[in-house]
């Protein structure tokens, strides 16, 4: 029996020394993974780090400014006063005394040099390039500044200077110690004139500073073809012209993407009147003195397709216009769909540029400083706590985040992985840590992951997250770069497949500085035909920075004055004006036949569908709501349904909501509202009962504030450091943005009727009058019509139109022919209008 105990014994310790030294082994193996040294950077590297170096920039830039003034003082007084001296003295090497240039030696040698022997007075060109380039490189000038482009022009002005000094100057050069040109001007001026004589030089500088004109901006065509164009000779046509409006071609314009503007046969007639289409005749001044005195008013009616055939044209006695064959219309608006292309929404701002990443702070080096120690004493730590509670595990391994260090645990076989998730508070008074967070399991990993928070957290700053080779080249719809995970890795999403956001958080944890990573992400990747933001701001003061970018991607209702909607009330009459959106959009979906925004557009963009027929190319619209509680608070259900039921819908035609609140209750976050919003960002929040509201999970009350954060998509949640953008970083988008064409006007959002409102016969649009003379006064009724004539948005020409129904001035809707007017004259619509009003 003695000896049986004792060979017990002998196992128990020999399996005791195989469990410490396989202990050892893990732990040896940890700390080589952990403590490895860093390999050298290559010699390149180091060079190109030094040359890119901040200070070298600047001190190079500064150099280059002094350099450029320099040479501009020696060109000056080379020019004015010293060249004949400064040449005799270079011609038999003098003293440095006897030059009369403000540069000395030096500066009359390099005067001499550019000036007369190779360009003449266009090197003055010269220290100006360099100039730019020294703001360039001192960052003194850096947004929206094309450095190629300017280096183009300067150069192609200093040849062509040089030419055509030398051809307007050049008969100067006996009387001047230089040539005005250089020798490059004499040259080039020689050549040519013996080639092409004197008219032919005249010709090629008039033909190659046309060709400048052309590459500095696109508008120089037009002005050419306005210029030689053949209606500005003709008797007659000064008035017309003088507006820039008729043309004998028809404008390009949206209402002509899908039908062009047809051709008509104008036939010459006998006598001084003309045949009406009921066979009456009346005087060809009739109607005159009713006539608007804009001379184009019977050219909008040409666009828009709505001449009766046999009707004449207003204010042309003598013709009759008639409307060409359906074989003709067809005919040329195959011709015009070839010439045209598929449509391009983004023809309007074709200059566009969008924000470029120098406008960001730089957050310098962003690689994890490595803490071996630190990692090493919190391994031990978790590995004694888990062994003093009989917990032995087989390996530890780390993974070092910019907050946070994940500790992955292999527990012993048997080991029950609730008796680990219950030790979290024992752990993290054992580190000494602010909270830590335990996931049993880790997914697909086959381990037990601790998420323990650095001593010393790194800010990820939102260039590195936006200058990442993951966020520039992905091809999301809206592509959203919000921070970075605890491996380092850019965390990047589609937000047109979450398709809703909620974000949630206490008080000063991150949600603002989340929402304009968000917007920033969309701002830089997205075109402003392609993306329309509707803005609502409670607080009046976190969303005020992007009221700069409102005529490039901000959406409102047309009455309102102010993009960012800060009212409850205005929010409603907003959210109910989505809704309908929503519904317009679904219709136009219907009529296409499609099922989502991305199979209409591309059928709107291959002309496939017409504009007559109200077609239009739908941008995605993304509603940012800051505080959701107040709203909740104040208006209650009127905010609430509206909000859930474009939840429910709006994916498929492209609208997408962001909401967010600093209270995470139930009263708040109902059950629809997360029904609704799938995806979700919780920061952190004070207690377990918050977090479950948020993620249905606890974790959010274990994060560490400034900006660690949960991200719950369709699997279990990511942990990251949200990428911080600064104030001043927004503005300098938002100016940057709005220093650059935008569209005449806001994008309106469509009018909803409240309840209780009688309707727009009692309440007229300001235009309703001046809409009302111009519909009796041409005989025709058209929206589009009335749209150009006051250039107003098509939404509120259509309400405009639906009121003169309403007050019977003109008949209903007839498809795409024109509508009926039913007054006469003015005087029987000063009747009308004056018993309305009564």
């Amino acid at each position: 029996m003695k000896g049986q105990k004792a060979g017990k014994s002998e196992d128990e310790l020999s399996l005791t020394a195989f469990n410490e030294r396989e202990r050892n082994m893990a732990k040896k193996k940890t700390t080589n993974k952990t403590n490895h040294k860093p390999l050298r950077e290559p010699l390149f590297t180091r060079i190109r780090k030094a040359l890119t170096n901040d200070q070298f920039l600047f001190i190079t830039g500064l150099l280059l400014l002094l350099v450029s003034l320099y040479m501009a003082l020696s060109f000056a007084s080379y020019i004015l006063s010293s060249s004949d001296a400064d040449q005799s003295v270079i011609e038999t090497s003098g003293a440095a005394a006897d030059y009369n240039n403000m540069g000395g030696k030096r500066g009359a040698w390099i005067a001499e040099v550019l000036i007369n022997r190779s360009f003449g007075v266009a090197a003055c060109i010269i220290p100006v390039l360099m100039a730019v380039y020294g703001l360039q490189l001192m960052r003194i000038r850096k947004r929206g500044f094309n450095l190629v482009r300017w280096t183009i022009i300067c150069c192609s002005l200093l040849v062509w200077g040089s030419v055509f000094t030398n051809v307007t100057f050049g008969h100067l050069a006996n009387r001047m110690s230089y040539y005005v040109g250089g020798w490059h001007g004499k040259f080039v001026t020689d050549w040519l004139t013996n080639q092409i004589g004197l008219t032919g030089v005249f010709i090629v500088l008039l033909v190659t500073a046309i060709l400048f004109c052309i590459y500095l901006t696109s508008d120089t065509i037009l002005f050419i073809r306005k210029l030689f164009h053949p209606a500005s000779f003709l008797p007659g046509k000064a008035e017309e012209d003088e507006d820039g409006e008729r043309s004998n071609t028809p404008s390009a314009t949206d209402d002509d993407i899908e039908g062009a503007a047809p051709t008509f046969v104008i036939q010459p007639e006998v006598g001084n009147e003309e045949e009406v289409q009921d066979g009456t005749s009346m005087p060809a001044d009739a109607g005159k003195a009713d006539e608007p005195d804009d001379a184009n008013a019977d050219d909008d009616a040409i666009e828009d397709e709505e001449f009766v055939e046999g009707r004449p044209a207003e204010g042309k006695p003598g013709f009759n216009v008639t409307a060409a064959s359906e074989t003709e219309k067809v005919r040329k608006l195959e011709h015009e769909e070839e010439m045209q292309g598929p449509y391009d929404p983004k023809k309007d701002l074709s200059r566009y540029k969008y924000p470029t990443l120098d406008l960001l702070n730089k957050g310098g080096d962003e690689t994890i400083a490595v803490d071996s120690a630190e990692q090493h004493a919190n391994a031990d730590r978790i590995t004694e706590v888990l062994h003093s509670f009989g917990i032995d595990i087989s390996s530890i391994q780390g993974t070092v985040g910019p907050t946070i260090t994940l500790y992955e645990i292999t527990p012993a076989q048997g080991v029950r992985i609730s008796k680990i998730k219950n030790l979290e508070e024992d752990i993290a008074l054992s580190l000494k840590a602010l909270g830590i967070r335990i996931i049993a399991p880790m997914p697909g990993r086959g381990t037990i992951g601790i998420e323990v928070p650095n001593r010393k957290a790194q800010t990820v700053s939102m260039y590195s997250v936006l200058a990442s080779k993951k966020f520039q080249e992905c091809d999301y719809a809206l592509p959203v770069a919000i921070g970075k995970t605890i491996t380092n890795e850019v965390f990047t999403f589609d937000l047109a497949k979450a398709p809703h956001l909620l974000v949630a958080g206490a008080t000063g944890q991150g949600k603002s500085v989340g929402l304009n990573a968000i917007i920033t992400s969309l701002l830089f990747k997205k075109h402003p035909a392609e993306l329309k933001l509707v803005l609502v701001d409670p607080k009046k003061v976190e969303l005020s920075i992007y009221n700069t970018i409102d005529h490039h991607f901000l959406a409102k209702l047309e009455d309102e004055d102010e993009a960012i909607i800060t009212d409850v009330e205005k929010v409603v009459r907003t959210l109910k004006s989505l809704c309908k959106e929503m519904d317009d959009r679904y219709d136009l979906l219907k009529a296409a036949g499609v099922r989502g925004i991305k199979d209409y557009n591309e059928k709107f963009k291959n002309r496939q569908l017409n504009p007559k027929q109200g077609h239009r190319f739908l941008p995605y619209i993304v509603v940012v709501i800051d505080e959701y509680g107040d709203l909740i608070m104040t208006a209650g259900k009127a905010v609430e349904l509206p909000i859930c039921r474009i939840a429910q819908l709006a994916r498929a035609v492209g609208m997408h909501m962001i909401i967010a609140t600093q209270r995470p209750t139930a009263n708040i976050i109902t059950g629809t509202i997360k029904a609704n919003f799938p995806t979700r960002i919780a920061f952190k929040v004070m207690s377990p009962i918050d977090s479950r509201v948020i993620l249905e999970r606890t974790g959010a009350n274990s994060l560490v504030g400034r900006g660690d954060m949960l991200y719950l998509g369709t699997g279990d949640p990511v942990r990251i450091q949200c990428a911080f953008v600064d104030t001043p970083e927004v503005e300098r988008i938002g100016e940057y943005i709005h220093k650059q064409q935008g569209y005449p006007m806001v994008f309106p959002l469509p009018e909803v009727v409240e309840e209780g409102e009688s309707g727009p016969a009692e309440d007229f649009d300001p235009l309703f009058e001046e809409a009302a003379q111009l519909v009796v006064s041409r005989q025709q009724g058209s929206t589009s019509t009335i749209q150009r004539q006051f250039a107003i948005g098509y939404n509120r020409a259509g309400r405009i139109m639906d009121q003169l129904e309403q007050a019977g001035i003109v008949g209903p809707a007839q498809g795409s022919k024109p509508r009926q007017v039913l007054c006469q004259d003015i005087l029987e619509l000063e009747s009308k209008i004056a018993n309305l009003k009564q």
